[in-house]
């Protein structure tokens, strides 16, 4: 009897893992840049753009974007020119086959991005505090005239 009990408890449990499960595959992430550029080949996306080999490229250009999550930053490239994110949500996206699936609230479907970059968040954010450094240190001109920052 108390095996009984003990396997229908553990079979529920696993129902209700299971059940959770779907909605935690996804991570939280921020888009905080993009621009147009050349679109990836589709079937090649991360191996070739990591392995410097450069494949048929198409002559369009497609969206990129920057994307922040807690750990990683993605430079992700859309498929086709009307593959949109709004700039500055916080979307939910999935990694899936060497490509990021992105999930927005409006869409019917999910959207796949290749992945063009990926830096440690901790390094990206050095790299931006060096660029801000750099930039607060060169002589900006201001209505006409050229200033320097000074720091206190």
């Amino acid at each position: 009897m108390k095996m009984l009990i003990c396997l229908i408890a553990a079979a529920g449990s696993l129902q209700v893992a299971w059940a959770i499960q779907p909605t935690s595959i996804y991570q939280h992430g921020t888009v905080v840049r993009m621009r147009m550029t050349d679109c990836m080949a589709a079937h090649h996306g991360f191996m070739a753009s990591m392995s410097g080999v450069q494949g048929p490229m198409v002559a369009d250009s497609c969206p990129e974007y920057t994307l922040l999550s807690d750990k990683v930053v993605y430079v992700i490239v859309g498929e086709s020119t009307n593959q949109f994110i709004p700039l500055a949500d916080v979307i939910d996206f999935r990694l899936h086959k060497s490509e990021v699936v992105v999930r927005l609230d409006d869409a019917k479907r999910e959207s796949k991005f290749g992945i063009r970059e990926m830096i440690l968040r901790q390094e990206w954010d050095l790299m931006q505090k060096h660029v801000m450094d750099r930039l607060g240190d060169e002589p900006q001109a201001f209505n006409g005239v050229l200033t320097t920052q000074s720091r206190h």
